[in-house]
C-alpha cells in the first residue's frame, strides 16, 4: 500500500494550503466566534471551496465529480486543521454525499447529488443521541412504518453543521406496524417538515452544532435511503469520516507543535532561550515522534479507503484513537510549555485546543475506538 500522494492529489493539497492560509487564518475563526455566527463558518468561504472543487473531490466522475480520492481529500482536511478552517465539508460531502452514493437509489442520487456538488442545499447527518455512542443498538429514534411511508419520533444531539442545512439524514430504528424491529434505517428529512425542530447547540469550538427533535414527522417511502438494515452502509461511511477527522487533527497538532517550537526558540529565561534546556528538548522530541506515527496511521487509513481494503475499520479506529490520544497529550504539553500565556484567550493556542477537544470526541473518542479495535481483532 502506497501512502504517497499522486500529482493530482499533491496539487489539491498545495492549493488548499495556499487558499486557507490566505483566506481562512485562525483570526477568521476568532471573528466568527466573537460575532456568534449561527452557521459557524463564512458562507463566502464555503462557496469558494465549492468553486475549487472540494465538494467534488471524492464524488465519482460518472456522477459529475472529480474522483480524486480520499487520500487527496485527507490532505485538504489536514490543511483545514492547520488553519482552523470551519467548513461543512465533512457533514455535507463525506457523510451526506457518501450516504447518498452508498445507500441511495438512482432516482435519489439524481435528485440530490447535484446539490452535494454545488453546495446549494446542505446535508447533515443526525446520528448521535444523548448517550454519545455510535452503535446502532443505542439509537432510540424510531421510524414506524405506516401505509405509504414512515413516522419518525426521537431526539438527536451534536448534529454537525445542522444549522442552515436543508436536508437531514436521520438514523432511526425501523419498526413495522406491529412494533417488530426491522433494523436500522436512514431517512432524508427536510428541515421545513412539520414536526422538525432544530436548535443551536454550543460546544467549546464555537462551530455549528445542533439538537434535533422529531415529533410525528411523516415521510414518504422514497425518503428512505436503503432497503433493509442500513447499519453496515452507515459504518462504512462513518469510517471514512473518522479518518478525515484524524487528518484534521493531525494538521491541527502539527500547527500547535510548530508554534510551540517557535516559542521555545524565542522565549528567554535566565538570559538564554528556554529551547536550550535539555528537558524541554526531550519533551518536544517525544511529541515529534508521536506526530510522525500519527501521520503514518492517517495516511495508511486514507489510502485504504481508495483501495477498498478489507481492514479499513481497523485502520479507521487506529487512526482516530491515536489522533484523540495525541490531541490530549500534545495540547496539554503546548499549554505548559507556553507558561502563563498558554491559558489566555488572546493566544491562538486556545482556539486550537478547543477545536482539538471537540475533535477528540467526534464520531467516537479514544476509549470507544480502542474498544472497537479490540473487538474487531477478536479480543
Amino acid at each position: 500500500m502506497t501512502m504517497l500522494l499522486n500529482e493530482e492529489q499533491t496539487m489539491l493539497r498545495d492549493s488548499a494550503h495556499d487558499f486557507l492560509q490566505a483566506q481562512s487564518p485562525p483570526s477568521l475563526q476568532r471573528k466568527l466566534r466573537d460575532e456568534g455566527a449561527d452557521l459557524g463558518f463564512d458562507p463566502a468561504l464555503w462557496q469558494q471551496a465549492v468553486e475549487l472543487g472540494w465538494t467534488a473531490a471524492v464524488i465519482p466522475e460518472a456522477q459529475g465529480g472529480l474522483g480524486v480520492g480520499f487520500a487527496g481529500l485527507a490532505a485538504v482536511f489536514e490543511q483545514m486543521g492547520r488553519s482552523l478552517a470551519a467548513l461543512p465539508l465533512l457533514s455535507h460531502v463525506v457523510l451526506g454525499g457518501g450516504l447518498l452514493l452508498a445507500a441511495g437509489d438512482a432516482t435519489q442520487q439524481a435528485r440530490w447529488l447535484g446539490a452535494v456538488l454545488d453546495g446549494s442545499e446542505r446535508f447533515a447527518l443526525a446520528l448521535d443521541e444523548h448517550s454519545g455512542r455510535h452503535a446502532p443498538q443505542t439509537i432510540d429514534t424510531v421510524a414506524r412504518r405506516e401505509v405509504g411511508g414512515w413516522v419518525l419520533d426521537g431526539d438527536k444531539w451534536f448534529v454537525a453543521d445542522g444549522i442552515g442545512a436543508r436536508w437531514l439524514i436521520v438514523a432511526a430504528q425501523q419498526v413495522d406496524a406491529a412494533g417488530q424491529d426491522e433494523g436500522l434505517g436512514l431517512f432524508v428529512v427536510e428541515r421545513a417538515r412539520p414536526g422538525v425542530d432544530l436548535s443551536p447547540l454550543h460546544l467549546a469550538d464555537s462551530r455549528n452544532h445542533a439538537r434535533l427533535q422529531l415529533r410525528g414527522v411523516r415521510l414518504a417511502e422514497d425518503m428512505r435511503l436503503a432497503q433493509g438494515d442500513a447499519g453496515q452502509v452507515l459504518e462504512q461511511v462513518l469510517d471514512r469520516a473518522r479518518i478525515l477527522l484524524a487528518a484534521e487533527t493531525l494538521g491541527l497538532l502539527r500547527q500547535v507543535f510548530e508554534s510551540t517550537l517557535a516559542y521555545l526558540k524565542e522565549r528567554m529565561q535566565f538570559d538564554v532561550v528556554i529551547g536550550s534546556f535539555q528537558a524541554l528538548q526531550h519533551r518536544m522530541a517525544r511529541l515529534f515522534t508521536e506526530l510522525e506515527l500519527l501521520e503514518s496511521a492517517v495516511r495508511g487509513a486514507a489510502a485504504a479507503i481508495d483501495q477498498s481494503a478489507a481492514d479499513l475499520p481497523l485502520l479507521a479506529s487506529l487512526a482516530k484513537a491515536r489522533a484523540a490520544d495525541l490531541a490530549e497529550k500534545l495540547c496539554n504539553e503546548a499549554i505548559q510549555l507556553h507558561g502563563g500565556i498558554g491559558v489566555t484567550d488572546e493566544l491562538d493556542l486556545g482556539l486550537f485546543v478547543k477545536r482539538a477537544r471537540v475533535l477528540q470526541h467526534s464520531l467516537g473518542d479514544a476509549h470507544f475506538h480502542r474498544s472497537r479495535y479490540a473487538a474487531l481483532k477478536g479480543f
